[in-house]
Protein backbone atom coordinates (compact mmCIF):
# COMPACT_ATOMS: atom_id res chain seq x y z
CA UNK A 1 0.00 0.00 0.00
CA UNK A 2 2.93 2.11 0.84
CA UNK A 3 4.64 1.83 -2.45
CA UNK A 4 1.03 2.30 -4.08
CA UNK A 5 0.68 5.75 -2.74
CA UNK A 6 4.45 6.69 -3.07
CA UNK A 7 3.81 6.05 -7.15
CA UNK A 8 0.27 7.79 -6.96
CA UNK A 9 2.24 11.22 -5.50
CA UNK A 10 5.01 10.99 -8.08
CA UNK A 11 2.61 10.77 -10.97
CA UNK A 12 1.09 13.82 -9.39
CA UNK A 13 1.22 17.20 -11.87
CA UNK A 14 -0.94 20.41 -12.67
CA UNK A 15 -3.05 17.80 -15.07
CA UNK A 16 -4.29 16.16 -12.85
CA UNK A 17 -5.12 19.01 -10.55
CA UNK A 18 -7.15 20.15 -13.62
CA UNK A 19 -9.29 16.99 -13.51
CA UNK A 20 -9.80 17.47 -10.30
CA UNK A 21 -13.58 18.64 -10.29
CA UNK A 22 -14.39 18.38 -6.37
CA UNK A 23 -10.83 19.63 -5.28
CA UNK A 24 -11.31 22.76 -7.74
CA UNK A 25 -14.04 23.64 -6.47
CA UNK A 26 -12.83 23.72 -2.95
CA UNK A 27 -9.82 25.59 -4.27
CA UNK A 28 -12.42 28.74 -5.61
CA UNK A 29 -14.34 28.61 -2.64
CA UNK A 30 -11.62 29.32 -0.18
CA UNK A 31 -10.23 31.99 -2.78
CA UNK A 32 -13.93 33.32 -2.60
CA UNK A 33 -14.17 33.02 1.45
CA UNK A 34 -10.79 34.70 1.40
CA UNK A 35 -11.51 37.77 -0.84
CA UNK A 36 -14.72 38.18 1.28
CA UNK A 37 -12.85 38.64 4.60
CA UNK A 38 -10.55 40.89 2.65
CA UNK A 39 -13.22 43.23 1.85
CA UNK A 40 -14.36 43.46 5.41
CA UNK A 41 -11.22 44.40 6.43
CA UNK A 42 -11.84 48.02 4.98
CA UNK A 43 -14.94 48.79 6.24
CA UNK A 44 -14.61 51.06 8.87
CA UNK A 45 -16.92 51.23 12.75
CA UNK A 46 -19.57 53.57 12.25
CA UNK A 47 -19.10 56.66 14.15
CA UNK A 48 -15.41 57.07 14.25
CA UNK A 49 -12.90 59.51 12.57
CA UNK A 50 -10.84 57.07 9.56
CA UNK A 51 -8.20 59.39 9.81
CA UNK A 52 -7.90 60.54 13.65
CA UNK A 53 -7.68 56.37 14.44
CA UNK A 54 -4.66 56.34 11.10
CA UNK A 55 -2.90 58.89 12.81
CA UNK A 56 -2.72 57.12 16.66
CA UNK A 57 -1.72 53.82 15.00
CA UNK A 58 0.94 55.39 13.00
CA UNK A 59 2.48 56.41 16.43
CA UNK A 60 2.14 53.13 17.50
CA UNK A 61 3.23 51.26 14.87
CA UNK A 62 6.45 49.86 16.18
CA UNK A 63 4.76 48.68 19.33
CA UNK A 64 3.11 45.48 19.81
CA UNK A 65 0.01 46.80 18.30
CA UNK A 66 1.47 46.85 15.06
CA UNK A 67 1.73 43.09 15.23
CA UNK A 68 -1.72 42.54 15.92
CA UNK A 69 -2.22 44.54 13.18
CA UNK A 70 -0.33 42.35 10.80
CA UNK A 71 -2.46 39.28 12.16
CA UNK A 72 -5.81 41.51 11.50
CA UNK A 73 -4.67 42.07 7.81
CA UNK A 74 -4.51 45.57 8.55
CA UNK A 75 -7.96 45.70 9.97
CA UNK A 76 -6.88 47.02 13.32
CA UNK A 77 -5.50 50.36 12.22
CA UNK A 78 -8.34 51.15 9.76
CA UNK A 79 -10.72 50.46 13.22
CA UNK A 80 -12.37 48.14 10.68
CA UNK A 81 -15.34 45.43 11.55
CA UNK A 82 -12.76 42.49 11.57
CA UNK A 83 -10.40 44.56 13.96
CA UNK A 84 -10.39 41.91 16.49
CA UNK A 85 -10.16 39.52 13.83
CA UNK A 86 -10.11 35.52 14.96
CA UNK A 87 -7.94 36.13 17.72
CA UNK A 88 -11.27 35.63 20.47
CA UNK A 89 -11.78 32.68 19.37
CA UNK A 90 -8.37 31.59 19.60
CA UNK A 91 -8.24 32.77 22.99
CA UNK A 92 -11.46 30.84 24.14
CA UNK A 93 -10.29 27.51 22.55
CA UNK A 94 -7.08 28.35 24.77
CA UNK A 95 -9.57 28.62 27.68
CA UNK A 96 -11.37 25.56 27.02
CA UNK A 97 -8.89 23.40 26.36
CA UNK A 98 -6.99 24.10 29.95
CA UNK A 99 -10.63 23.68 32.01
CA UNK A 100 -10.95 20.33 29.56
CA UNK A 101 -7.78 19.12 32.15
CA UNK A 102 -9.45 21.07 35.00
CA UNK A 103 -13.34 20.06 34.60
CA UNK A 104 -14.46 16.09 35.19
CA UNK A 105 -17.55 17.27 32.95
CA UNK A 106 -15.28 18.90 29.87
CA UNK A 107 -12.64 15.51 29.97
CA UNK A 108 -15.71 13.31 29.93
CA UNK A 109 -16.83 15.16 26.79
CA UNK A 110 -13.70 15.25 25.50
CA UNK A 111 -13.62 11.12 26.07
CA UNK A 112 -17.47 11.01 24.43
CA UNK A 113 -16.12 10.85 20.61
CA UNK A 114 -17.51 13.06 18.08
CA UNK A 115 -20.63 14.08 20.42
CA UNK A 116 -18.41 15.11 22.99
CA UNK A 117 -16.06 17.04 20.58
CA UNK A 118 -19.30 19.29 19.03
CA UNK A 119 -20.72 20.65 22.71
CA UNK A 120 -17.00 21.62 23.05
CA UNK A 121 -16.83 23.70 19.76
CA UNK A 122 -20.30 24.88 20.83
CA UNK A 123 -18.94 25.76 24.37
CA UNK A 124 -16.17 27.41 22.45
CA UNK A 125 -18.31 29.70 20.46
CA UNK A 126 -20.27 30.90 23.03
CA UNK A 127 -16.90 31.96 25.21
CA UNK A 128 -15.87 33.45 21.62
CA UNK A 129 -18.76 35.51 21.89
CA UNK A 130 -18.42 37.20 25.68
CA UNK A 131 -14.76 37.53 24.51
CA UNK A 132 -14.91 39.24 21.77
CA UNK A 133 -18.01 41.23 23.66
CA UNK A 134 -14.96 42.19 26.45
CA UNK A 135 -12.67 42.94 24.33
CA UNK A 136 -14.54 45.26 21.75
CA UNK A 137 -16.13 47.51 24.60
CA UNK A 138 -12.26 48.26 25.69
CA UNK A 139 -11.63 48.84 22.12
CA UNK A 140 -14.73 51.21 22.57
CA UNK A 141 -13.73 52.98 25.34
CA UNK A 142 -10.24 53.20 24.67
CA UNK A 143 -11.46 54.69 21.41
CA UNK A 144 -13.36 57.36 23.17
CA UNK A 145 -10.33 58.74 24.97
CA UNK A 146 -8.40 58.89 21.97
CA UNK A 147 -7.67 62.49 20.57
CA UNK A 148 -5.11 63.13 17.35
CA UNK A 149 -3.89 66.54 15.79
CA UNK A 150 -6.90 65.97 13.38
CA UNK A 151 -9.07 65.54 16.22
CA UNK A 152 -11.45 62.95 18.69
CA UNK A 153 -11.13 59.48 17.02
CA UNK A 154 -14.98 59.37 18.16
CA UNK A 155 -17.83 61.84 16.96
CA UNK A 156 -20.80 60.85 18.88
CA UNK A 157 -18.81 59.39 21.98
CA UNK A 158 -21.60 58.04 24.65
CA UNK A 159 -23.36 54.62 25.12
CA UNK A 160 -24.65 54.43 21.63
CA UNK A 161 -21.02 54.17 20.57
CA UNK A 162 -20.11 52.06 22.79
CA UNK A 163 -23.18 49.44 22.05
CA UNK A 164 -22.55 49.40 17.79
CA UNK A 165 -19.17 49.35 18.44
CA UNK A 166 -19.60 45.84 20.42
CA UNK A 167 -22.18 44.55 18.56
CA UNK A 168 -20.22 45.72 15.35
CA UNK A 169 -16.69 43.99 16.41
CA UNK A 170 -18.36 41.17 17.92
CA UNK A 171 -20.19 39.83 14.68
CA UNK A 172 -17.24 40.36 12.71
CA UNK A 173 -15.70 37.46 14.86
CA UNK A 174 -18.37 35.66 14.83
CA UNK A 175 -19.01 35.78 10.93
CA UNK A 176 -14.75 35.24 11.05
CA UNK A 177 -15.18 32.03 13.10
CA UNK A 178 -18.13 30.87 10.81
CA UNK A 179 -16.06 31.43 7.53
CA UNK A 180 -13.09 29.95 9.07
CA UNK A 181 -15.58 26.50 9.77
CA UNK A 182 -16.78 27.02 6.47
CA UNK A 183 -13.38 26.94 4.43
CA UNK A 184 -12.48 23.73 7.05
CA UNK A 185 -15.21 21.96 5.62
CA UNK A 186 -16.08 23.19 1.84
CA UNK A 187 -12.50 24.53 1.52
CA UNK A 188 -9.21 22.61 1.43
CA UNK A 189 -9.00 22.85 5.17
CA UNK A 190 -7.24 24.85 8.17
CA UNK A 191 -9.68 27.73 8.02
CA UNK A 192 -8.67 29.74 10.65
CA UNK A 193 -5.30 28.87 9.91
CA UNK A 194 -5.71 30.54 5.99
CA UNK A 195 -7.64 33.60 7.61
CA UNK A 196 -4.63 34.75 9.55
CA UNK A 197 -2.19 34.26 6.81
CA UNK A 198 -3.80 35.95 4.51
CA UNK A 199 -3.94 38.73 6.49
CA UNK A 200 -0.35 38.47 7.18
CA UNK A 201 0.53 37.87 2.95
CA UNK A 202 -1.83 40.68 2.28
CA UNK A 203 0.63 43.49 4.82
CA UNK A 204 3.57 41.30 3.35
CA UNK A 205 4.07 44.37 -0.17
CA UNK A 206 3.71 47.19 2.12
CA UNK A 207 6.19 45.94 4.65
CA UNK A 208 8.77 45.23 1.75
CA UNK A 209 7.92 49.02 0.12
CA UNK A 210 8.73 50.88 3.48
CA UNK A 211 11.91 48.33 3.60
CA UNK A 212 13.13 49.71 0.43
CA UNK A 213 11.69 53.28 0.54
CA UNK A 214 14.06 53.28 4.24
CA UNK A 215 16.85 52.60 1.48
CA UNK A 216 15.80 55.19 -0.62
CA UNK A 217 15.96 57.71 2.27
CA UNK A 218 19.41 56.07 3.09
CA UNK A 219 18.10 55.05 6.68
CA UNK A 220 18.73 51.98 5.34
CA UNK A 221 21.92 51.05 3.69
CA UNK A 222 21.09 48.81 0.47
CA UNK A 223 23.85 46.11 1.65
CA UNK A 224 21.99 45.88 4.62
CA UNK A 225 18.79 45.12 3.01
CA UNK A 226 20.39 42.38 0.85
CA UNK A 227 21.01 40.77 3.91
CA UNK A 228 17.55 41.07 5.00
CA UNK A 229 16.71 39.43 1.84
CA UNK A 230 19.24 36.62 2.58
CA UNK A 231 17.86 35.96 5.95
CA UNK A 232 14.69 35.55 5.40
CA UNK A 233 15.44 33.22 2.67
CA UNK A 234 17.22 31.38 5.62
CA UNK A 235 14.62 31.33 8.12
CA UNK A 236 12.32 29.88 5.47
CA UNK A 237 14.66 26.85 4.68
CA UNK A 238 15.14 26.59 8.69
CA UNK A 239 11.44 26.31 8.89
CA UNK A 240 10.87 23.95 6.89
CA UNK A 241 13.60 22.04 7.62
CA UNK A 242 12.83 21.72 11.80
CA UNK A 243 9.02 21.65 10.38
CA UNK A 244 10.07 18.52 8.53
CA UNK A 245 12.30 16.66 11.32
CA UNK A 246 11.58 13.61 13.10
CA UNK A 247 12.41 11.55 15.96
CA UNK A 248 11.83 7.92 14.44
CA UNK A 249 11.45 5.16 17.68
CA UNK A 250 11.90 1.67 16.25
CA UNK A 251 8.56 -0.18 16.61
CA UNK A 252 8.97 -3.80 16.29
CA UNK A 253 6.01 -6.87 16.28
CA UNK A 254 6.43 -10.23 16.85
CA UNK A 255 5.62 -13.29 14.63
CA UNK A 256 3.07 -15.07 14.60
CA UNK A 257 1.69 -18.34 12.67
CA UNK A 258 -1.80 -18.87 11.05
CA UNK A 259 -1.93 -22.22 9.45
CA UNK A 260 1.55 -23.23 8.11
CA UNK A 261 2.37 -19.92 6.78
CA UNK A 262 4.34 -16.87 9.23
CA UNK A 263 2.81 -13.50 9.81
CA UNK A 264 4.47 -10.18 11.15
CA UNK A 265 8.14 -9.66 12.20
CA UNK A 266 8.18 -6.80 10.63
CA UNK A 267 9.42 -3.47 12.19
CA UNK A 268 8.19 -0.67 11.52
CA UNK A 269 8.59 3.44 13.41
CA UNK A 270 6.71 6.02 15.76
CA UNK A 271 7.39 9.34 13.99
CA UNK A 272 7.66 12.24 16.38
CA UNK A 273 7.91 15.40 15.01
CA UNK A 274 10.43 17.69 16.78
CA UNK A 275 7.71 20.70 16.89
CA UNK A 276 4.77 19.07 17.25
CA UNK A 277 2.79 21.48 18.39
CA UNK A 278 3.18 23.40 15.08
CA UNK A 279 2.22 27.14 14.62
CA UNK A 280 -0.15 27.40 17.48
CA UNK A 281 2.17 28.68 20.29
CA UNK A 282 2.94 31.77 19.02
CA UNK A 283 -0.34 32.32 17.72
CA UNK A 284 -2.02 31.63 21.36
CA UNK A 285 1.10 33.36 22.91
CA UNK A 286 0.02 36.43 20.84
CA UNK A 287 -3.68 36.05 21.47
CA UNK A 288 -3.05 36.47 25.53
CA UNK A 289 -1.62 39.51 25.29
CA UNK A 290 -3.94 41.64 22.94
CA UNK A 291 -6.68 41.79 25.19
CA UNK A 292 -4.73 44.43 28.00
CA UNK A 293 -1.86 45.64 25.83
CA UNK A 294 -4.67 47.02 23.13
CA UNK A 295 -6.67 48.70 26.01
CA UNK A 296 -3.17 50.02 27.49
CA UNK A 297 -2.20 51.20 24.86
CA UNK A 298 -5.77 53.52 23.54
CA UNK A 299 -5.24 55.00 27.50
CA UNK A 300 -1.61 55.43 27.90
CA UNK A 301 -1.81 58.71 26.66
CA UNK A 302 -4.29 59.80 29.14
CA UNK A 303 -4.16 57.14 32.14
CA UNK A 304 -2.09 56.61 35.12
CA UNK A 305 1.52 57.17 35.41
CA UNK A 306 2.21 53.75 36.05
CA UNK A 307 -0.52 52.62 33.16
CA UNK A 308 2.27 54.43 30.71
CA UNK A 309 5.33 52.47 32.26
CA UNK A 310 3.07 49.65 31.90
CA UNK A 311 2.61 50.36 28.60
CA UNK A 312 6.04 51.56 27.61
CA UNK A 313 7.63 48.13 28.80
CA UNK A 314 5.25 46.41 26.75
CA UNK A 315 6.73 48.06 23.74
CA UNK A 316 8.40 46.20 21.05
CA UNK A 317 12.01 44.76 21.68
CA UNK A 318 11.32 45.72 26.01
CA UNK A 319 12.58 42.97 27.99
CA UNK A 320 8.65 42.42 30.03
CA UNK A 321 7.49 42.17 26.75
CA UNK A 322 9.85 39.39 25.12
CA UNK A 323 10.05 37.63 28.71
CA UNK A 324 6.26 37.24 28.41
CA UNK A 325 6.06 36.49 24.71
CA UNK A 326 8.80 33.54 25.50
CA UNK A 327 7.16 32.47 28.64
CA UNK A 328 3.80 31.94 26.83
CA UNK A 329 5.37 30.47 23.59
CA UNK A 330 7.07 27.94 25.81
CA UNK A 331 3.80 27.43 27.97
CA UNK A 332 1.99 26.81 25.08
CA UNK A 333 3.98 24.51 23.15
CA UNK A 334 4.09 21.72 26.15
CA UNK A 335 0.53 22.42 26.79
CA UNK A 336 -0.63 21.56 23.14
CA UNK A 337 1.84 18.67 22.89
CA UNK A 338 0.25 16.63 25.90
CA UNK A 339 -3.25 17.63 24.27
CA UNK A 340 -2.34 16.53 20.74
CA UNK A 341 -0.16 13.49 21.60
CA UNK A 342 -1.12 11.29 24.76
CA UNK A 343 2.11 8.65 25.15
CA UNK A 344 -0.20 6.23 27.71
CA UNK A 345 -3.18 6.27 24.47
CA UNK A 346 0.01 5.26 22.27
CA UNK A 347 1.36 2.81 24.32
CA UNK A 348 -1.97 1.07 24.98
CA UNK A 349 -2.71 1.08 21.26
CA UNK A 350 1.08 -0.56 20.49
CA UNK A 351 0.47 -3.26 23.42
CA UNK A 352 -3.05 -4.31 22.11
CA UNK A 353 -1.78 -4.54 18.44
CA UNK A 354 1.49 -6.49 19.57
CA UNK A 355 3.73 -4.15 19.23
CA UNK A 356 6.75 -2.93 21.35
CA UNK A 357 9.95 -1.02 21.76
CA UNK A 358 12.86 -3.16 21.48
CA UNK A 359 14.54 -3.01 24.68
CA UNK A 360 11.42 -1.36 26.61
CA UNK A 361 8.88 -3.58 28.69
CA UNK A 362 5.30 -2.76 26.90
CA UNK A 363 3.18 -0.74 28.71
CA UNK A 364 3.90 1.78 31.37
CA UNK A 365 7.65 1.78 30.82
CA UNK A 366 6.81 2.40 27.01
CA UNK A 367 4.56 5.55 28.21
CA UNK A 368 7.25 6.26 30.39
CA UNK A 369 10.08 6.16 27.27
CA UNK A 370 7.67 8.10 24.87
CA UNK A 371 7.30 10.81 27.00
CA UNK A 372 10.84 10.97 28.11
CA UNK A 373 11.69 11.38 24.05
CA UNK A 374 8.90 13.66 23.93
CA UNK A 375 10.04 16.02 26.74
CA UNK A 376 13.22 16.37 24.78
CA UNK A 377 11.77 16.64 21.70
CA UNK A 378 9.60 20.03 22.66
CA UNK A 379 12.51 21.42 24.79
CA UNK A 380 13.92 21.79 21.24
CA UNK A 381 10.79 22.87 19.80
CA UNK A 382 9.91 25.58 22.07
CA UNK A 383 13.29 26.94 21.74
CA UNK A 384 13.47 27.14 17.98
CA UNK A 385 9.84 28.84 17.77
CA UNK A 386 11.18 31.55 20.73
CA UNK A 387 14.59 32.17 18.70
CA UNK A 388 12.08 32.64 15.42
CA UNK A 389 9.51 34.66 17.16
CA UNK A 390 12.07 37.05 18.93
CA UNK A 391 13.93 37.96 15.61
CA UNK A 392 11.79 39.93 14.41
CA UNK A 393 11.30 42.06 17.47
CA UNK A 394 14.81 42.67 17.80
CA UNK A 395 15.10 43.66 14.54
CA UNK A 396 12.00 46.27 14.90
CA UNK A 397 13.30 47.54 17.77
CA UNK A 398 17.00 47.57 16.88
CA UNK A 399 16.78 48.52 13.58
CA UNK A 400 13.56 49.91 13.01
CA UNK A 401 12.67 47.65 10.18
CA UNK A 402 9.19 47.58 9.21
CA UNK A 403 9.08 44.40 7.76
CA UNK A 404 8.80 40.79 9.28
CA UNK A 405 11.48 39.06 7.88
CA UNK A 406 11.55 36.08 10.15
CA UNK A 407 9.58 35.17 13.41
CA UNK A 408 6.27 34.63 13.99
CA UNK A 409 4.74 36.18 10.37
CA UNK A 410 7.04 33.61 8.40
CA UNK A 411 6.17 30.48 10.57
CA UNK A 412 2.35 31.21 9.76
CA UNK A 413 2.83 31.46 6.62
CA UNK A 414 5.47 28.77 5.54
CA UNK A 415 3.64 26.36 8.01
CA UNK A 416 0.00 27.07 6.84
CA UNK A 417 1.26 26.88 3.01
CA UNK A 418 2.87 23.13 3.86
CA UNK A 419 -0.27 21.92 5.34
CA UNK A 420 -2.36 23.42 2.75
CA UNK A 421 0.08 21.68 0.34
CA UNK A 422 -0.29 18.59 1.93
CA UNK A 423 -3.89 18.47 1.42
CA UNK A 424 -4.41 19.45 -2.00
CA UNK A 425 -1.82 16.61 -2.04
CA UNK A 426 -4.07 13.93 -0.34
CA UNK A 427 -6.96 14.96 -2.46
CA UNK A 428 -5.21 14.02 -5.55
CA UNK A 429 -4.17 11.00 -4.54
CA UNK A 430 -7.39 10.16 -3.34
CA UNK A 431 -8.88 11.29 -6.40
CA UNK A 432 -6.29 8.79 -8.57
CA UNK A 433 -7.22 6.19 -6.27
CA UNK A 434 -11.10 6.39 -6.91
CA UNK A 435 -10.17 6.54 -10.56
CA UNK A 436 -7.94 3.38 -10.20
CA UNK A 437 -11.32 1.98 -8.20
CA UNK A 438 -14.00 2.68 -11.72
CA UNK A 439 -11.38 0.88 -13.68
CA UNK A 440 -11.32 -1.99 -12.28
CA UNK A 441 -14.57 -2.59 -11.65
CA UNK A 442 -15.45 -1.62 -15.14
CA UNK A 443 -12.61 -4.49 -16.46
CA UNK A 444 -14.56 -6.36 -14.23
CA UNK A 445 -18.22 -6.35 -15.71
CA UNK A 446 -16.26 -6.85 -19.21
Amino acid sequence: MASAAEQLASTVNFGALAKATELKKRIWFTLAALIVYRLGTYIPLPGIDSQAVSDVFQQNSSGILGMFDVFAGGALSRMAIFALNIMPYISASIIIQLMTTASPHLAALKKEGESGRKKIIQYTRYGTVLLASIQGLGIATGLEGVTSSSGPAVINPGLFFKFTTVVTLTGGTVFLMWLGEQITARGIGNGISMIIMAGIVANLPVSLVSTLELGKTGALSGIFILFLLMMAVAVIGFIVFIERAQRRIIIQYPKRQVGMKMFGGESSHLPLKLNTAGVIPPIFASSILLLPVTVMSFNAGSGPGWLMDVTSLLGRGQPLYMALYVSAIAFFAFFYTSIVFSPSDTADNLKKNGGFIPGIRPGENTAVYIDYVLTRLTVIGALYLSAVCLLPEILISKYSVPFYFGGTSLLIVVNVTMDTVAQIHSHLIAQQYEGLIKKSKLRGRI
